[in-house]
């Protein structure tokens, strides 16, 4: 059975609960500053680090996937290579995204129109110019749609209705929250892609990715077999989670680390030696997520740091003036001052 902190008073990340990130320097001056939180925990689930308010409620957003695309696996569905990728995915919307979303459709004999995301426009910008117009199949998070019709088809459940919160795969993707989260569920918003969206402390975001990413190592007592494939799955084939030269699949092909962006500035990454780190920037911003994470795992020695500096070199934000480098993105004092 799994343990349950005790239920308490929800209270969101806010700027005096939160501490300086990433600051961005351009030309000299300090320009933008970066305020959030962010949580390191072990394999046991104990914390390592934290900055900022480590239990201020946050919604995970696509961070949340992982666990969603568990339970579809616990459904039944058999989801192999790029298509168990796809279901945990932020996809960047090349052609080869969709072949295998398209894929995962026409398997329970639906097409694009059973999504129930938005149509979108690919967020890989030449995938973009092939398109006449936004496509469901296209939006970033039409993989996860596409595992949850597969996951009706496989329980008998209603395909049509499948976002409604009380919808029976909703409530068994509460559970799975609960579970590898260890807190009590009992908030929900409605995410980007029109499917609930359970809130979770950074914390607690923490402890399942950790589980999550420890599951594919041999660490964990509690070790769950669909984490372990779907974490398998994700690092043989990284480029189906976000796309070739992006942040999350360079991340995970240099490292080997689990690694999955969440809109409104979160980020997780977790080892299989059962390491994970939540990051959650307050103003929402999505460009310091993997400077600070990789930073929180390096401080640990859970990532090797020369390694993760040429993941930051390959993918920081470049700070440009008259398509030249003025400036850069640099760590926050939250993070390289003392400790308090």
């Amino acid at each position: 059975m799994t343990h349950l902190s005790p239920v308490v008073a929800r209270r969101p990340l806010t700027a005096e609960g939160s501490t300086e990130l990433a600051v961005l320097v351009r030309s000299g001056l300090e320009e933008s500053r970066h305020l959030g939180a962010g949580v390191v925990v072990g394999p046991d689930g104990s914390v390592l680090r934290a900055v900022g308010d480590a239990d201020a409620t946050i919604y995970p957003r696509s961070c949340l996937k992982p666990l969603q695309a568990i339970t579809v696996l616990r459904t039944g569905v058999d989801l192999q290579g790029p298509q168990a990728v796809l279901s945990t995915a932020s996809h960047a919307g090349t052609p080869a995204h969709l072949e295998v979303v398209e894929a995962m459709l026409a398997r329970g004999g639906h097409d694009e129109h059973d999504l129930l995301c938005p149509p979108d426009w690919p967020g890989d910008r030449r995938s973009a110019r092939l398109l006449d117009e936004p496509r469901r199949a296209a939006m970033n998070c039409s993989g996860k749609h596409a595992a949850f019709l597969l996951a009706c088809d496989e329980a008998g459940w209603d395909p049509a209705t499948y976002t409604a919160q009380d919808h029976p795969l909703q409530a068994a993707v509460r559970e799975t929250v609960a579970e590898f989260t260890g807190e009590v569920v009992d908030h929900a918003g409605t995410d980007g892609c029109g499917a609930p969206v359970f809130a979770t402390t950074v914390a607690g975001l923490a402890r399942a990715i950790a589980r999550v990413a420890g599951s594919a190592g041999d660490v964990r007592a509690d070790r769950d077999p669909d984490a372990a494939h779907l974490v398998g799955s994700v690092l043989a084939d990284a480029w189906a989670i976000d796309g070739p030269g992006r942040d999350n699949t360079v991340t995970i092909d240099e490292l080997g680390v689990f690694a999955k962006l969440g809109a409104e500035g979160v980020m997780v990454m977790g080892t299989t030696d059962g390491v994970g780190v939540a990051v959650k920037v307050l103003d929402g911003n999505v460009r310091a997520g993997t400077l600070v994470a990789l930073h929180l795992l390096v401080e640990q020695g859970a990532v090797d740091a020369a390694a993760a500096d040429r993941v930051t070199e390959q993918t920081l934000e470049k700070v440009l003036g008259g398509g030249v480098p003025v400036g850069s993105l640099r760590l926050g004092a939250g993070l390289t001052g003392p400790r308090g």
